[in-house]
């Protein structure tokens, strides 16, 4: 397993900062050194560090995007965390727009406009996903799909810019205590714990990450099970020179 720089010294950007997770990541890459943290949020945010600086973006609008990677010019790691989470059962096409727009399209849009960045820095991409991703929650229909279609992204991506120097990590969190799951009477992680295993793991140079302990038990049958070893195979398809 290779080990990665730390959150030391290096510029972060995390979208959906505002609470939650998003906050919980903000706050602990500050904790560990970071330099700077650009916040992502769809409105207005205050923060008392001084290390942090608002960003404007709803991963949505390629026109805010575009004005984000302005903004911010280098960048370190791109941690995309804002998304949607609401139910559906039955099958609703509108919501499934919904969680594609955000959770896929709004993901992919940021790592496409950040990406020169880097490259530029040899950084990383940290895509807050869920363990929906390889099981779908039945009442979540079009969340489950979302996340599933934004694994196989990141699986594409990790592949096709790995010549590149970029890292791209998944994390396949279980119950996380934030809004999103407010209504779920089951037991969660709080999103500080979740944070430092996400930050830990990176550190670590894991791939795939399973923060927290719903999720962990599955961690080494993921490492020598059936997709890793496809993904591994179909990543040597990729030419050493893309």
């Amino acid at each position: 397993m290779t080990r990665n720089p730390t959150m030391a010294d290096k510029t972060v950007l995390v979208t959906g900062a505002n609470r939650g997770i998003g906050r919980a990541l903000t706050d602990e890459a500050l904790a560990r050194g970071a330099t700077r943290v650009y916040a992502g949020t769809r409105r207005p945010l205050t923060h008392p560090d001084p290390r942090v600086t608002p960003l404007a973006v709803d991963v949505t609008d390629p026109g805010q995007i575009a004005a984000a990677a302005r903004q911010a010019g280098s960048l370190d790691i791109l941690i995309n965390n804002a998304g949607v989470m609401r139910p559906d059962s039955p099958f609703e096409p509108a919501v499934l727009e919904l969680h594609l727009a955000v959770n896929l399209y709004g993901a992919n849009a940021m790592t496409q406009a950040f990406l020169p960045a880097l490259i530029n820095s040899r950084g990383a991409v940290v895509n807050l996903l869920s363990c929906v991703a390889l099981a779908p929650l039945p009442m979540f229909t079009s969340y489950s799909a979302s996340k599933a279609a934004a694994f196989s992204l990141t699986k594409a991506l990790r592949a096709g810019h790995a010549a590149h120097g970029v890292r791209f990590h998944a994390v396949l969190a279980g119950p996380i205590d934030t809004d999103m799951t407010r209504e779920l009477d089951i037991p969660k992680t709080s999103p500080e714990a979740a944070a430092r295993a996400i930050f830990d793991a990176v550190d670590q140079g894991v791939e795939d990450i399973f923060p927290d302990p719903a999720t962990a038990p599955l961690a080494d049958a993921w490492a020598v099970g059936p997709n890793k070893i496809l993904e591994r195979q179909f990543a040597q398809l990729v030419p050493t020179s893309a």
